[in-house]
């Protein structure tokens, strides 16, 4: 009888190895899921804020990244939107179990949805304080609704120390996480700052951020368009920091000619150039022991962006004109109305300098982004200006014409405007429609 020789099955194909690259400035919530993900034969890399996901991201791209529904350095949703530009392909998921719209229906979200449970289950925050752009809010314990046991996962690979997959209880009917941390638009109008006017969810928010980084050395970019009160709130953090006793020094690199930028910031000897009569101390000397403000950074030339970097880097510079190097302490806050984060892809701003600067982002809203603090700000304008004169109302017709005004100037625009009115007003105790449009008329 002839005998068929037995077929020999192939080896298992071990599974390639998975990547993902958890984003959260909680190192603890970074370390449950990155222990959870690891369980189940993810390699993972964890980054503490947006600028370091990005650049994770780009030296070796992952199979998926989750995202903490707050990032301490980028806004979320514009976060999220150029993430999915660069990285089509990528799963994209937030802490609360979201996944971005369009993303593709990746074979791992099983997985990933599993250990954010796993990490989430032992935490009490509430994650979503924002939504993230197409990624809408999950009601609490819906994370648990639909998930299988983790035997049910598919293509689940062995522990390397155990032949047999990972067996990790897949609890049910867990009950929602505690809501210890408030939602953005609850946010009490008692917690705002007093430099800044409006009890609109976005500022709030701005107060918040300050109150978290102020008492910390990290640097901070403010965003926001122009008018919309970067300075206010650079002068705030100094306030509630630690240095508020040292100088506060501010310096606006787009008013400065090019030429003399470098002397200004850094200081220069003697002929060091012409009409350099005598040495003088910079603006960074300067605020030695207290907090720089650099008013449009984004306006800086790419040649003195590379000596501010080496000064961010190692707290020390160099005068114009002088080979010995000083030693500075100063907190660094930075400011610009432009989108730094392109302008580093585009090679108009130095990426190594965006990082280290942008290390804590606070974002300040356009007027058109808040318009119920409008009445607020006028009775804020107002009584400021009274201070020297008598203090004027506002006709509620004349209140009507403000706003129905697109403010492309912002909070600076309505306060020129109030004074411009003030001003024709004379005696008159009322600002009257014809005021206000004379005001708004110069714009």
């Amino acid at each position: 009888m002839l005998s068929l020789p037995v077929p020999v099955l192939p080896l298992a194909v071990r599974p390639r190895t998975r990547t993902a690259l958890v984003t959260s400035a909680d190192r603890s919530f970074r370390q449950r899921l990155s222990e959870t993900l690891t369980g189940l034969r993810w390699q993972v890399r964890e980054a503490e804020n947006g600028a370091q996901a990005w650049a994770a991201a780009q030296a070796v791209p992952p199979d998926a990244i989750i995202v903490d529904s707050w990032l301490p350095d980028l806004d979320l949703a514009e976060f999220l939107k150029d993430f999915r530009g660069s990285f089509p392909e990528m799963d994209l998921v937030t802490a609360g179990g979201s996944f971005a719209q369009e993303s593709p229906r990746g074979p791992y979200r099983q997985e990933l949805l599993y250990a954010l449970r796993r990490s989430q289950d032992t935490d009490t925050a509430v994650w979503n304080t924002a939504p993230a752009l197409g990624c809408p809010i999950l009601p609490p314990g819906s994370l648990h609704a639909d998930l299988p046991p983790l035997a049910a996962l598919p293509a689940l690979s062995p522990r390397p120390s155990a032949g047999a997959p990972a067996q990790l209880p897949a609890p049910a009917n867990l009950p929602a996480p505690s809501q210890q941390m408030r939602p953005i638009g609850e946010l009490a109008a008692t917690e705002r700052l007093p430099e800044l006017i409006g009890n609109a969810a976005v500022m709030l928010e701005v107060s918040r951020r300050i109150r978290l980084v102020a008492p910390r050395l990290t640097p901070v970019l403010i965003e926001g368009p122009t008018g919309s009160g970067k300075e206010l709130v650079a002068e705030a953090l100094h306030r509630l920091s630690p240095r508020s006793r040292k100088p506060f020094v501010a310096i606006n690199c787009a008013a400065i000619p090019e030429a003399l930028l470098e002397a200004e910031l850094f200081g220069h000897t003697r002929g060091a150039f012409t009409g350099a009569v005598q040495g003088r101390v910079g603006r960074i000397e300067s605020a030695d022991g207290g907090t720089l403000f650099l008013d449009e950074i984004g306006e800086m030339p790419l040649g003195l962006q590379s000596k501010l970097l080496r000064f961010v880097e190692c707290g020390e510079l160099q005068r114009v004109g002088d080979n010995e190097t000083v030693k500075v302490d100063v907190r660094i806050v930075a400011a610009t109305h432009q989108p730094l984060a392109q302008h580093t892809q585009a090679g108009k701003f130095r990426s190594d300098l965006y990082y280290r600067l942008a290390v804590f982002l606070i974002r300040t809203p356009s007027l058109a982004e808040h318009p119920e603090d409008l009445p607020l700000l006028v009775d804020h304008f107002v009584q400021q200006m009274g201070r020297d004169a008598p203090v004027k109302r506002v006709a509620p017709a004349a209140l009507a014409k403000l706003a129905a005004h697109d403010w492309p100037g912002n909070v600076r625009e309505l306060e020129h405007v109030l004074e411009r009115a003030a001003i024709l007003a004379g005696d008159e105790a009322l600002l009257t429609s014809r005021e206000i449009d004379f005001g708004l008329a110069v714009n």
